[in-house]
């Protein structure tokens, strides 16, 4: 989700309901649920971790995990970007939905969770993960479908707070083990990715939104080279 983290129930079973969405629809009614207390959840300007890590790359395919109410997936059209975004919560793709038609902008939207989504592999240029909520699993699945959407050539920007992965469980049950971090993603790349950035800055922080007072973050750019 665009701007800060929020925890989801782990999902179940998988299946798609008769409106096309793919996942757990206990996973989609919680944020449906998150979205729906409040007019706005995110401030509606894109990160600053995005903006500045795509600042020196030629628009191309981009693959906008957890778009959120659309604020990066619409920031990346204007500039060119050819726009795939993908979101559990219906209520949020409607919101986003509705901005990029304001800002008159094409998107192309799936309603999906990550690893359910049947993406077409090593497709995208640019695939970007702004503080997603990715459950962890065995077999490593939802690292795997990160790795695997991004083209020959193509850059993985994956963002997250800093301190969240050493936090403890706490009185609402998040525990940090149970979702993927950067640091779950760095071994994976092997020989066939150049990490271009791997560090802990400063975040860059839209006023306003939801996780507006969490300071630092993690970033991650890889690029793959074949």
């Amino acid at each position: 989700m665009t701007e800060n983290i929020a925890w989801a129930t782990p999902a179940t079973d998988i299946f798609p309901t008769a409106d096309g969405y793919v996942g757990d629809p206990a996973v989609r009614a919680e944020w449906d649920n998150r979205y729906a207390d409040r007019q706005q959840l995110w401030s509606g300007r894109p990160n600053g971790a995005l903006v500045a890590e795509v600042a020196g790359l030629t628009p191309g395919r981009v693959l906008d995990v957890g778009c959120g109410e659309g604020a990066d997936a619409v920031w990346l059209a204007r500039g060119g970007w050819d726009v795939t975004a993908l979101e559990v919560s219906g209520v949020a793709l409607e919101r986003a939905a509705g901005h990029a038609r304001d800002a008159g902008v094409d998107i192309r939207w799936v309603h999906a969770t990550l690893t359910e989504a049947a993406l077409p592999a090593a497709s995208y240029d640019l695939v970007s993960a702004q503080y997603p909520v990715l459950l962890r699993t065995p077999d490593r699945a939802a690292e795997r479908a990160l790795l695997s959407a991004v083209a020959v050539g193509g850059v993985l920007l994956l963002v997250h707070h800093a301190g969240m992965e050493s936090q403890q469980v706490n009185e609402t049950g998040f525990d940090p083990a149970d979702y993927v971090w950067p640091s779950m993603v760095v071994p994976l790349l092997g020989d066939d990715w150049a990490v271009e950035v791997d560090e802990q800055r400063p975040r860059v922080s839209p006023e306003g939104g939801a996780g507006a007072h969490h300071t630092d973050d993690v970033v991650l750019r890889a690029r793959r080279l074949r």
